[in-house]
Parts: C-alpha cells; structure tokens; sequence
C-alpha cells in the first residue's frame, strides 16, 4: 500500500494529501512531502508501489477521456464498423503520434488528475479535446482545476514537463512557467474554459467560470500554482536542489519512474486500441 511521508511541518498546498486505494495514484505511487533548498513545497512521487500493467491500464483510460468525449467515441465506434463494412480503414487521428507531444500529453494529463484528486477542485473541460492538431501541444494553461464552492473561489493553475533525463534547467523552466502565469494575472486560459461551457450547454457552470476574472479584479479569487516533472527515478534530487520562487503559492511535484518513455508509448497504444 502506498503511503504519504512528511518530512516537515509546512503543508504542501495548494494539494490535499496523496490519494489512497483504490485509486490508481494511491495504488501505485508513493509520496513524500517536503521543502527544497529554497523552501519550495515539493511532493514527491515514486513508483517503488508501480504494477507496470494496472498502472498503464488507468492511464490509457484518462488518456481517452482527456482526448476523446464519450459521445464522440460512440460516434467513432459507429463510424468505424460502418467503414470496415466496406472494407475501408479509418484515417481519423484522435492521439499524437509524435513522443514528444506524446509525453508532454501524458504528464499534462496525469497532473490534471493528480490536481483534482488530491484537491477536490472541478476539471469542467478537458483541453484537448479541442485540440485542432493532435499531433502538436496545445497553448494555454496546461491544468485549471477550479474550486468554486470554496471562500474564497479557488484555481489552481498546472504546468507539466516530462524529461527522459532532469535537469537544472528543466527546473528552472518549469518553475518560471508557473511564475510567468502569476505575474500574468488572470489564467490565459479562463474565459476557453468558459466558453467551452456555454457550448455545451453548461451555462450555470459557464457563467461561475467566467465569474472568476470579476472576482479577480475583486481581490477575492485565489490563484495556487502547481508544477510537475516526470522523468526518471533522479528526478526529485533535481527539483530539491534547483526549484525555487518569488512567488508564496507554488507547489511542485516531481514523478520518477524507472521507464518512463516506456508507460508513455505503451499507454498511447493502449488508448488507440480502446478508440
């Protein structure tokens, strides 16, 4: 069972505590909590729990459901058999085939995931499904999770990387994303995910989103900033030694694992065979 260790008394927000079983994240990651060297809160994970099989599994199912809704994967479904009636193969693309947009995807995604559980904010719009390209990253806030029932109203803002080998720079990189998006304001992705909303419907939804830039003006919305670094099992020593900020809520997590570009191609391949 994988556990939650704390190495100091300061919390890590904006994240609550490491999800338990039978999640998929408290199923296959351990975590610790701690500070860096320039007292950033850092969660770290490891994949001393991970079962390769299980783990890739529900992640090729997150995969699916960030880049395909299930309406549309009905559709897909439809359409498929309608073509091989006529032996014909369908050339619709609904993942990247490119690894690097691949694992840029794959951390983008599992932050997103990680953020909601742990947190309990709302994730009212996966991103990618409105993705004109697959094939490229998209622009924009990689996460917005949104807490609209708390006071005051709550966003967390994420930024993914994945590296198959750490660095310092990467670090330093992935840090200066959140800080930018801070000095920035207003998450630049907002009023998509509002609007995305009102397309499908949702206006209730849509208008508490879009309520969010009146309370910002207002002083009365919290923005928390969360960063993620997936790489190999060195990961965390890198983070712990080089993330730091001017910036008082931002949080990073660092993912090591022992193959990483491994569950990443096998995930995909297990995503384009469930569509």
């Amino acid at each position: 069972m994988a556990k939650t260790r704390t190495n100091n008394n300061k919390t890590l927000f904006p994240l609550g505590p490491h999800p338990l079983p039978p999640h998929p994240f408290g199923v296959h990651l351990a975590a610790t909590d701690q500070n860096t060297a320039h007292t950033v809160p850092h969660r770290v994970l490891d994949d001393g729990p991970l079962k390769p099989v299980a783990f890739i599994a529900a992640m090729t199912q997150w995969i699916v459901n960030h880049h395909v809704s299930p309406d549309a994967l009905e559709r897909e479904r439809v359409r498929r058999k309608a073509l091989a009636r006529q032996g014909l193969v369908d050339t619709v693309q609904r993942f990247p085939i490119n690894l690097s947009t691949q694992k840029g995807n794959w951390a983008e995604i599992l932050l997103a995931e990680y953020v909601a559980t742990s947190s309990g904010a709302q994730l009212p719009v996966y991103r990618l499904r409105y993705n004109p390209n697959v094939d490229q990253s998209m622009k924009g806030d990689d996460v917005l999770a949104f807490d609209l029932d708390s006071d005051p109203v709550r966003v967390l803002v994420g930024e993914a990387k994945f590296r198959s080998t750490p660095s310092k720079a990467v670090v330093e990189e992935l840090v200066g994303a959140l800080v930018k998006s801070h000095s920035g304001n207003i998450p630049a992705s907002l009023q998509f995910v509002a609007d995305r909303l009102f397309e499908s419907g949702k206006n209730e939804l849509g208008a508490k989103v879009a309520e969010c830039n009146a309370l910002f003006a207002q002083g009365k919305l919290q923005l928390d900033y969360v960063g993620l670094l997936v790489s190999n099992r060195d990961v965390h020593r890198h983070v712990q030694r080089n993330a730091k900020s001017s910036v008082s809520r931002v949080a990073v997590i660092s993912l090591g694992l022992a193959n990483p570009e491994g569950i990443v191609t096998a995930s995909f391949a297990g995503a384009r065979v469930q569509v």
